[in-house]
Protein backbone atom coordinates (compact mmCIF):
# COMPACT_ATOMS: atom_id res chain seq x y z
CA UNK A 1 0.00 0.00 0.00
CA UNK A 2 3.31 2.39 0.78
CA UNK A 3 4.20 1.57 -2.92
CA UNK A 4 0.99 2.79 -4.23
CA UNK A 5 0.13 5.39 -2.55
CA UNK A 6 4.11 6.68 -3.24
CA UNK A 7 2.90 5.83 -7.17
CA UNK A 8 -0.29 7.86 -6.89
CA UNK A 9 1.53 10.71 -5.77
CA UNK A 10 4.11 10.20 -8.12
CA UNK A 11 2.10 10.86 -10.74
CA UNK A 12 -0.06 13.29 -8.88
CA UNK A 13 -3.49 11.39 -9.58
CA UNK A 14 -5.32 14.68 -7.89
CA UNK A 15 -4.30 16.93 -11.18
CA UNK A 16 -6.77 14.74 -13.65
CA UNK A 17 -9.27 16.58 -12.55
CA UNK A 18 -7.42 19.17 -15.04
CA UNK A 19 -8.55 17.42 -18.27
CA UNK A 20 -11.03 14.64 -17.28
CA UNK A 21 -13.98 17.56 -16.93
CA UNK A 22 -12.98 18.24 -20.92
CA UNK A 23 -13.09 14.77 -22.05
CA UNK A 24 -16.76 14.77 -20.43
CA UNK A 25 -16.78 18.32 -21.99
CA UNK A 26 -15.94 16.37 -25.42
CA UNK A 27 -18.41 13.34 -24.72
CA UNK A 28 -21.56 15.30 -23.37
CA UNK A 29 -21.81 17.47 -26.03
CA UNK A 30 -21.15 15.16 -28.62
CA UNK A 31 -23.84 13.72 -27.26
CA UNK A 32 -25.83 16.43 -27.02
CA UNK A 33 -26.69 14.66 -23.71
CA UNK A 34 -25.84 11.11 -21.78
CA UNK A 35 -23.61 9.02 -24.28
CA UNK A 36 -24.93 5.86 -22.16
CA UNK A 37 -22.85 4.29 -19.10
CA UNK A 38 -20.37 1.98 -21.82
CA UNK A 39 -19.09 5.06 -23.36
CA UNK A 40 -18.76 6.88 -20.41
CA UNK A 41 -16.79 3.69 -18.77
CA UNK A 42 -14.64 3.53 -21.45
CA UNK A 43 -14.13 7.49 -22.50
CA UNK A 44 -12.93 7.23 -18.39
CA UNK A 45 -10.61 4.33 -18.76
CA UNK A 46 -8.83 5.94 -21.71
CA UNK A 47 -8.36 9.38 -20.26
CA UNK A 48 -7.22 7.89 -16.81
CA UNK A 49 -4.50 5.09 -18.49
CA UNK A 50 -3.32 7.83 -21.13
CA UNK A 51 -3.02 10.39 -18.09
CA UNK A 52 -1.35 7.58 -16.03
CA UNK A 53 0.92 6.77 -19.01
CA UNK A 54 2.20 10.29 -19.66
CA UNK A 55 3.08 11.06 -16.23
CA UNK A 56 4.45 7.96 -15.39
CA UNK A 57 6.83 7.81 -18.38
CA UNK A 58 7.65 11.87 -17.80
CA UNK A 59 8.66 10.94 -14.34
CA UNK A 60 11.31 8.25 -15.48
CA UNK A 61 12.39 10.27 -18.59
CA UNK A 62 12.83 13.03 -16.03
CA UNK A 63 14.49 11.38 -13.30
CA UNK A 64 18.54 12.82 -14.07
CA UNK A 65 17.15 16.32 -14.31
CA UNK A 66 14.35 15.95 -11.46
CA UNK A 67 17.62 14.91 -9.19
CA UNK A 68 19.22 18.31 -10.08
CA UNK A 69 17.00 20.57 -9.81
CA UNK A 70 15.96 21.56 -6.49
CA UNK A 71 12.43 22.05 -6.78
CA UNK A 72 12.18 18.69 -7.67
CA UNK A 73 14.83 17.03 -6.44
CA UNK A 74 12.17 15.60 -3.23
CA UNK A 75 9.87 13.47 -5.93
CA UNK A 76 9.76 9.57 -5.40
CA UNK A 77 12.71 8.70 -8.06
CA UNK A 78 15.31 10.86 -6.79
CA UNK A 79 14.77 10.05 -3.19
CA UNK A 80 14.41 6.12 -3.90
CA UNK A 81 10.74 5.68 -3.06
CA UNK A 82 10.51 4.14 -6.17
CA UNK A 83 12.24 2.66 -8.92
CA UNK A 84 12.71 3.18 -12.14
CA UNK A 85 11.25 -0.63 -13.15
CA UNK A 86 8.03 0.84 -11.34
CA UNK A 87 7.24 3.64 -13.31
CA UNK A 88 8.37 2.00 -16.84
CA UNK A 89 6.04 -1.19 -15.61
CA UNK A 90 3.26 1.38 -14.85
CA UNK A 91 3.58 3.09 -18.04
CA UNK A 92 3.46 0.12 -20.12
CA UNK A 93 0.26 -1.27 -18.44
CA UNK A 94 -1.30 1.89 -18.95
CA UNK A 95 -0.54 1.91 -22.35
CA UNK A 96 -2.24 -0.81 -23.07
CA UNK A 97 -5.37 -0.57 -21.04
CA UNK A 98 -5.56 2.93 -23.48
CA UNK A 99 -5.53 0.54 -26.08
CA UNK A 100 -7.89 -1.91 -25.00
CA UNK A 101 -9.88 1.54 -24.48
CA UNK A 102 -10.00 3.15 -27.23
CA UNK A 103 -10.30 -0.62 -29.18
CA UNK A 104 -14.06 -0.42 -27.56
CA UNK A 105 -14.76 3.14 -28.30
CA UNK A 106 -14.44 2.66 -32.03
CA UNK A 107 -12.66 2.17 -35.25
CA UNK A 108 -11.02 5.96 -35.50
CA UNK A 109 -10.19 5.93 -31.87
CA UNK A 110 -8.24 2.69 -32.05
CA UNK A 111 -6.38 4.19 -35.22
CA UNK A 112 -5.69 7.38 -33.81
CA UNK A 113 -4.08 5.63 -30.31
CA UNK A 114 -0.60 5.01 -31.58
CA UNK A 115 -0.40 9.03 -32.63
CA UNK A 116 -1.45 9.80 -28.97
CA UNK A 117 0.63 7.79 -27.39
CA UNK A 118 3.82 9.18 -29.14
CA UNK A 119 2.73 12.83 -27.89
CA UNK A 120 1.66 11.55 -24.55
CA UNK A 121 5.15 9.83 -23.93
CA UNK A 122 7.39 11.94 -26.90
CA UNK A 123 5.89 15.32 -24.96
CA UNK A 124 8.71 14.78 -22.14
CA UNK A 125 11.29 15.35 -24.78
CA UNK A 126 10.26 18.28 -26.31
CA UNK A 127 11.53 20.99 -23.69
CA UNK A 128 15.08 19.07 -24.59
CA UNK A 129 15.13 20.93 -28.39
CA UNK A 130 11.98 23.45 -28.65
CA UNK A 131 10.65 25.97 -26.13
CA UNK A 132 7.29 25.25 -28.19
CA UNK A 133 6.71 22.56 -25.31
CA UNK A 134 4.29 24.48 -23.66
CA UNK A 135 1.81 24.34 -26.33
CA UNK A 136 2.75 20.32 -27.69
CA UNK A 137 1.75 19.61 -23.55
CA UNK A 138 -0.94 21.93 -24.04
CA UNK A 139 -1.95 20.40 -27.93
CA UNK A 140 -1.65 16.31 -26.06
CA UNK A 141 -4.10 16.96 -23.01
CA UNK A 142 -6.47 18.86 -25.67
CA UNK A 143 -6.64 15.49 -27.39
CA UNK A 144 -9.18 13.99 -24.60
CA UNK A 145 -12.17 16.64 -26.10
CA UNK A 146 -11.37 15.81 -29.53
CA UNK A 147 -11.21 12.00 -28.53
CA UNK A 148 -13.96 12.14 -26.45
CA UNK A 149 -16.17 13.23 -29.47
CA UNK A 150 -14.74 11.06 -31.70
CA UNK A 151 -16.23 8.26 -29.44
CA UNK A 152 -19.72 9.17 -29.31
CA UNK A 153 -19.89 10.73 -32.88
CA UNK A 154 -17.34 8.23 -34.97
CA UNK A 155 -15.75 11.38 -36.84
CA UNK A 156 -14.21 14.68 -36.00
CA UNK A 157 -16.25 18.34 -36.41
CA UNK A 158 -16.07 21.78 -36.41
CA UNK A 159 -16.81 21.85 -32.07
CA UNK A 160 -14.14 19.05 -31.66
CA UNK A 161 -11.76 21.27 -33.07
CA UNK A 162 -12.42 24.33 -31.25
CA UNK A 163 -12.63 22.21 -27.81
CA UNK A 164 -9.29 21.23 -28.69
CA UNK A 165 -7.76 24.42 -29.39
CA UNK A 166 -9.34 25.56 -25.93
CA UNK A 167 -7.84 23.35 -24.30
CA UNK A 168 -4.52 23.40 -25.67
CA UNK A 169 -3.70 26.96 -25.04
CA UNK A 170 -5.52 26.78 -21.67
CA UNK A 171 -3.42 24.71 -20.53
CA UNK A 172 -0.25 26.06 -22.53
CA UNK A 173 -1.04 29.27 -20.57
CA UNK A 174 -0.82 27.78 -17.10
CA UNK A 175 2.45 25.56 -17.86
CA UNK A 176 4.29 29.17 -19.24
CA UNK A 177 3.53 30.29 -15.81
CA UNK A 178 4.52 26.85 -13.92
CA UNK A 179 7.87 27.47 -16.49
CA UNK A 180 8.50 30.58 -14.84
CA UNK A 181 10.18 29.00 -11.28
CA UNK A 182 12.74 27.28 -13.39
CA UNK A 183 14.09 29.91 -15.33
CA UNK A 184 17.73 29.39 -14.12
CA UNK A 185 18.05 25.55 -13.96
CA UNK A 186 16.34 25.56 -17.35
CA UNK A 187 19.67 27.94 -18.43
CA UNK A 188 22.29 26.21 -16.84
CA UNK A 189 20.79 22.41 -18.27
CA UNK A 190 20.21 23.65 -21.53
CA UNK A 191 16.18 22.87 -21.55
CA UNK A 192 14.15 25.39 -23.85
CA UNK A 193 11.49 26.69 -22.42
CA UNK A 194 10.16 30.16 -23.32
CA UNK A 195 10.98 31.70 -19.58
CA UNK A 196 14.44 30.70 -20.15
CA UNK A 197 14.44 31.99 -23.51
CA UNK A 198 12.66 35.28 -23.78
CA UNK A 199 12.39 35.91 -20.03
CA UNK A 200 9.44 35.82 -17.39
CA UNK A 201 7.66 38.98 -18.31
CA UNK A 202 7.75 37.45 -21.80
CA UNK A 203 6.36 34.09 -20.55
CA UNK A 204 3.85 36.30 -18.67
CA UNK A 205 2.86 37.83 -21.82
CA UNK A 206 2.17 34.66 -23.70
CA UNK A 207 0.40 32.58 -20.65
CA UNK A 208 -1.98 35.65 -21.24
CA UNK A 209 -2.41 35.58 -24.57
CA UNK A 210 -2.86 31.99 -24.34
CA UNK A 211 -5.89 31.96 -22.04
CA UNK A 212 -7.22 35.15 -24.13
CA UNK A 213 -7.53 32.48 -26.73
CA UNK A 214 -8.81 29.69 -24.72
CA UNK A 215 -12.08 32.37 -23.98
CA UNK A 216 -12.20 33.14 -27.54
CA UNK A 217 -11.72 29.51 -28.49
CA UNK A 218 -14.80 28.79 -25.92
CA UNK A 219 -16.83 31.28 -27.36
CA UNK A 220 -16.80 30.06 -30.66
CA UNK A 221 -17.56 26.35 -29.10
CA UNK A 222 -20.94 27.80 -27.27
CA UNK A 223 -21.83 29.58 -30.19
CA UNK A 224 -21.06 26.58 -33.21
CA UNK A 225 -23.36 24.11 -30.22
CA UNK A 226 -26.20 26.86 -29.47
CA UNK A 227 -25.10 26.57 -26.20
CA UNK A 228 -28.22 28.63 -23.93
CA UNK A 229 -27.39 31.25 -21.65
CA UNK A 230 -26.36 29.19 -18.60
CA UNK A 231 -22.94 28.36 -20.85
CA UNK A 232 -22.59 31.95 -21.24
CA UNK A 233 -22.65 33.00 -17.42
CA UNK A 234 -20.14 29.90 -16.38
CA UNK A 235 -18.20 31.02 -19.66
CA UNK A 236 -17.83 34.84 -17.57
CA UNK A 237 -16.89 33.42 -14.42
CA UNK A 238 -14.18 31.34 -16.44
CA UNK A 239 -12.99 34.55 -18.30
CA UNK A 240 -12.64 35.84 -14.11
CA UNK A 241 -11.04 32.79 -13.08
CA UNK A 242 -8.32 33.59 -15.52
CA UNK A 243 -7.99 36.90 -15.10
CA UNK A 244 -7.48 36.86 -11.57
CA UNK A 245 -5.32 33.73 -11.78
CA UNK A 246 -2.82 36.55 -13.91
CA UNK A 247 -3.41 38.51 -10.94
CA UNK A 248 -1.45 36.53 -8.92
CA UNK A 249 2.20 36.19 -10.35
CA UNK A 250 3.72 39.15 -11.43
CA UNK A 251 7.49 39.26 -13.09
CA UNK A 252 8.93 40.12 -9.41
CA UNK A 253 6.35 38.04 -7.45
CA UNK A 254 5.64 34.21 -8.28
CA UNK A 255 4.85 33.58 -4.44
CA UNK A 256 1.30 32.83 -5.55
CA UNK A 257 1.71 30.60 -8.31
CA UNK A 258 0.90 27.05 -6.76
CA UNK A 259 -3.21 29.35 -6.09
CA UNK A 260 -2.63 30.08 -9.66
CA UNK A 261 -1.35 26.67 -10.77
CA UNK A 262 -3.65 24.25 -8.94
CA UNK A 263 -6.76 25.81 -7.30
CA UNK A 264 -7.69 28.23 -10.09
CA UNK A 265 -7.58 26.05 -13.32
CA UNK A 266 -9.20 23.08 -11.21
CA UNK A 267 -12.14 25.14 -11.14
CA UNK A 268 -11.88 26.79 -14.79
CA UNK A 269 -12.21 22.75 -15.92
CA UNK A 270 -15.27 21.58 -13.38
CA UNK A 271 -16.78 25.00 -14.59
CA UNK A 272 -16.84 24.76 -18.17
CA UNK A 273 -18.16 21.26 -17.86
CA UNK A 274 -20.94 21.89 -15.78
CA UNK A 275 -21.64 25.52 -17.88
CA UNK A 276 -21.50 23.32 -21.04
CA UNK A 277 -24.38 20.63 -19.53
CA UNK A 278 -26.24 23.36 -18.41
CA UNK A 279 -26.10 25.12 -21.60
CA UNK A 280 -27.39 22.26 -23.15
CA UNK A 281 -31.11 22.88 -21.98
CA UNK A 282 -31.23 26.73 -20.77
Amino acid sequence: MSAVRHFLDAIKVEHTVFALPFAYLGMVLAARGWPGWLTFLWITVAMVAARTTAMAANRLIDRHLDARNPRTAGRHLPRGLLAPRDLGVAATGSAALFFVAAWQLGPLCLALAPIALVFLVGYSYTKRFTWLSHWILGFTDGAAAAGAWIAVRGTMEPPAWLLWLAVTVWIAGFDLLYACQDVEFDRREGLHSVPARFGIPAALGAARVSHVLTALALAGAGFALGLGVLYWVGWLVVVGLLVYEHSLVSANDLSRLDVAFFNVNGYVSVITFVAAVAGLWY
